[in-house]
């Protein structure tokens, strides 16, 4: 019966094959991520300038003049802080 025990092989095999899979794995990233980045910077661009033209789009015909008037907005006092007491600072 062969006992498989840990030694120094062992180690060195196990030290080789992380080894190799950094390595490789460093070597994959420089050759994909310039592609991976050009899809994603692509896909971000083509969503902006898809936003850009919806919020740009008018629905009204060109040449008519169209005025927005604000919605009237009264601000109610919140009288239960108290009341504003102006004041002089003196030196």
């Amino acid at each position: 019966m062969i006992i498989n025990q840990a030694g120094p092989m062992s180690f060195l095999r196990t030290l080789l094959v992380i080894i190799l899979i950094y390595y490789g794995f460093k070597f994959l990233v420089r050759i994909f991520a310039p592609y991976l980045l050009k899809k994603a910077v692509d896909n971000v661009q083509r969503k902006s300038q898809q936003h850009h033209t919806n919020s740009t789009e008018s629905k009204v015909a060109e040449g008519k003049t169209v005025i927005d008037k604000k919605p009237n907005q009264q601000k109610q006092s919140n009288n239960s802080v108290g009341e504003y007491v102006d004041f002089e600072e003196i030196d």
